[in-house]
């Protein structure tokens, strides 16, 4: 929490955690899930931000007030309903112009047992893969 703080502190806006960045680590991480942030999602996101992110489904990030409250972001609409808002925050920043880094963390998974998510293999995927297309076409921003 402290370097998330700090980096708001130092004027970013979106601050992104990321497990592939030096200092960060990713701990038994399942294969599917590595090669889908790496391959698919981080690309997509990237794209649509203009601007590099290498973990993209990490779910530590830090925004500042002002990017919340600006009104072309208006993040309380009922369009968000699963992971649209994720997406979204993950991009906005950079489009219109806001600071955003990546800082390093440590994500692990648990050594025995099911992997935890809320995502469906199949149905929860292609859901995902819905909402990356429709933030890139920028369909989640506000009118």
């Amino acid at each position: 929490m402290p370097r998330f703080i700090e980096k708001l502190q130092e004027g970013y806006d979106f601050v992104q955690g990321s497990r592939f960045l030096k200092g960060g680590r990713a701990i038994r991480t399942p294969l599917l899930r590595l090669l889908s942030v790496r391959l698919i999602h981080a690309p997509v996101i990237s794209l649509t931000a203009r601007h590099r992110f290498t973990d993209t489904t990490n779910a530590y990030r830090a925004y500042s007030r002002r990017y919340l409250t600006d009104p072309r972001v208006q993040p309380l609409r009922d369009v968000f309903m699963t992971y649209e808002l994720l997406a979204y925050l993950s991009v906005r920043a950079t489009q219109l112009g806001m600071k955003a880094c990546e800082i390093p963390v440590t994500r692990a998974y648990p050594k025995e047992g099911k992997t935890p998510t809320k995502i469906s293999f199949f149905k929860g995927n292609l859901e995902l893969m819905k909402i990356l297309f429709k933030n890139a076409a920028g369909l989640y921003n506000p009118k």
